[in-house]
């Protein structure tokens, strides 16, 4: 389906043609008009399907439809398990905001950035407000934060944010948001849990599911190979060598085996660098360049980060250690 199908607006689909979307993904197909027929929708949608902007553009649409006068007041609250994530969302909101009578203002709140810097970007105006679910308890401990206007709240990747204690800190967070609005919960999966937050957030929601859309691994060369743990290591700079690939990502199961895999390439010569959540964001922004301008060959990262990252080019991805779940693969 064209994006020129779609209720949005001139502005909204200058923006999308600009960036040359034309063809809405299954996932933008179904949950854009429901969004923008105001209804809660609960969505079974993969990393890589389009997920994030089939909540951005209605919720652009209808914020555009209705802006209060004077300083920007916070009406969408977007909630992420990652960093990188959050900054990928609140730049989709921006580029595709950009030609819109009044821009959005978009404030992201991650963690390894100043606090005070935050909250003063909220303080100078804010309508759309991309946080981690972490930070956004931080800041929202300074009682500096008006939450009373916000109209939409989206839950993007939340089984992540499970795996995080986001249950424990969901009921801080709705407490302090008005209990009329229109939430939107995006997961990969939905184990009971995920269930049991939806139907704490949600009124009676629209449910979809694309799971059998999801072969969006279905043009990608899949590979298993059986080997010792203590030979890792040598198989992957065997496999280096022999395939002559220019750009890896390789997840592995946590931050401290990163950092020393990392280390243990570097002292052979590899341009290599590990990527987790202990690094502080400058690092963090720093290194994710210099992987995307292939100046770094070998990316070790936990699977943390593996949503949120939109990396084009990559040769090879590997799962050091297994992953956590199918859909975390």
């Amino acid at each position: 389906m064209s994006f020129t199908t779609l209720a949005l607006s001139k502005p909204i689909q200058k923006a999308l043609q600009e960036n040359n979307y034309t063809e809405a993904t299954p996932v933008q197909e179904k949950v854009i008009p429901l969004v923008l027929d105001k209804q809660d929708v609960m969505a079974k949608a993969q990393t890589g399907s389009g997920k994030s902007a089939s909540f951005v553009l209605p919720v652009l649409e209808l914020w555009s439809q209705n802006i209060s006068e004077g300083k920007a007041k916070i009406k969408v609250l977007v909630l992420t398990p990652t960093r990188e994530l959050t900054l990928q969302v609140a730049e989709y909101f921006q580029l595709f905001g950009k030609y819109l009578e009044r821009k959005p203002k978009v404030v992201s709140l991650i963690g390894g950035e100043s606090i005070g810097d935050q909250l003063y970007a909220i303080q100078k105006g804010c309508d759309v407000l991309v946080a981690t679910s972490g930070r956004f308890l931080d800041v929202l401990s300074k009682k500096q934060m008006n939450l009373s206007h916000i109209e939409y709240l989206v839950l993007d990747e939340a089984d992540k944010m499970l795996n995080l204690g986001f249950s424990e800190e969901l009921d801080l967070i709705l407490e302090a948001i008005p209990a009329q609005r229109q939430n939107l919960l995006f997961s990969a999966t939905y184990p009971q849990k995920i269930l049991d937050i939806a139907s704490k957030i949600t009124q009676n929601p629209v449910e979809v599911s694309f799971e059998e859309d999801a072969p969006i691994v279905e043009k990608i060369l899949q590979r298993v190979i059986e080997v010792n743990p203590e030979n890792r290591g040598p198989l992957l700079r065997h496999l280096l060598k022999k395939e002559k690939w220019k750009s890896v990502l390789v997840f592995m199961a946590n931050r401290r085996a990163t950092d020393n895999i990392a280390e243990k390439f570097r002292k052979r010569g590899y341009l290599a660098e590990s990527f987790h959540g202990d690094l502080t964001q400058e690092d963090r922004n720093t290194t994710l360049k210099q992987f995307k301008a292939k100046k770094i060959q070998i990316l070790f990262a936990t699977d943390l980060v593996s949503r949120g990252l939109d990396i084009d080019d990559i040769s090879c991805v590997i799962n050091y250690d297994l992953p956590r779940s199918p859909a975390d693969y």
